[in-house]
C-alpha cells in the first residue's frame, strides 16, 4: 500500500429560497447554500480531499463555475465522476461539517451511507457549531473539512 492524506475545505452561505443539500441528502430548512451547483458543502470537501490526495488539483479546476455545463449540477453526481479517475482507491474518509442549524445528527447515518456507497470505502460524518463566533456562527453559512487516506498505489509512489 502506497497511503497518501488529502484535506479538503468548503463553505458556502445560506440563504432563502435555496434547497439545502449536505452529503446527498436534502434537508427540510428554511434556507439552503447557494452556488454553481447544488453547493453541497461535505461533498465538495470531500472531493477536493481525493483529489489533493492524489496530486489531481481541485474542484474547481475540474468542474469551473465558468461552465454552464456544471450548473445546478448533483454534488454526488461530480464525485462520481472524480472517481472514475482516481488511480488508486479511497481507504477511508473522515468529515466535519459546521454549522449552527439545521441540526445534523438526524442525517449523519444517511449521509455516510450515500458517500460511502460512492466510494466504496468506510465514510465518517462528524457535527459541530462554531458557538456562535464568526459567520458561520451567526448562521450565514455551513463549512465543512475533510480528510481523506487513499492507497496511490506503486505508480503514484514515486511521485
Amino acid at each position: 500500500m502506497a497511503p497518501r492524506a488529502g484535506i479538503g475545505y468548503d463553505s458556502h452561505r445560506l440563504v432563502a429560497g435555496q434547497p439545502l443539500v449536505i452529503g446527498g441528502v436534502e434537508i427540510e430548512h428554511d434556507r439552503g447554500l447557494t452556488g454553481h451547483s447544488d453547493a453541497d458543502v461535505l461533498t465538495h470537501a470531500v472531493i477536493d480531499a481525493l483529489l489533493g490526495a492524489f496530486g489531481l488539483g481541485d474542484l474547481g479546476e475540474l468542474f469551473p463555475d465558468t461552465e454552464e455545463e456544471w450548473r445546478g449540477a448533483h454534488s454526488i453526481d461530480l464525485l462520481r465522476v472524480v472517481m472514475g479517475r482516481l488511480p488508486g482507491a479511497v481507504v477511508n474518509v473522515d468529515v466535519t461539517v459546521i454549522c449552527e442549524e439545521p441540526r445534523l445528527a438526524p442525517h449523519k447515518a444517511e449521509m455516510s451511507s450515500i458517500l460511502a456507497r460512492v466510494l466504496s470505502a468506510p465514510v465518517s460524518v462528524k457535527a459541530s457549531t462554531n458557538e456562535g463566533m464568526g459567520a458561520i456562527g451567526r448562521g450565514e453559512g455551513i463549512a465543512c473539512i475533510a480528510v481523506a487516506l487513499v492507497d496511490a498505489g506503486d505508480d503514484l509512489r514515486r511521485r
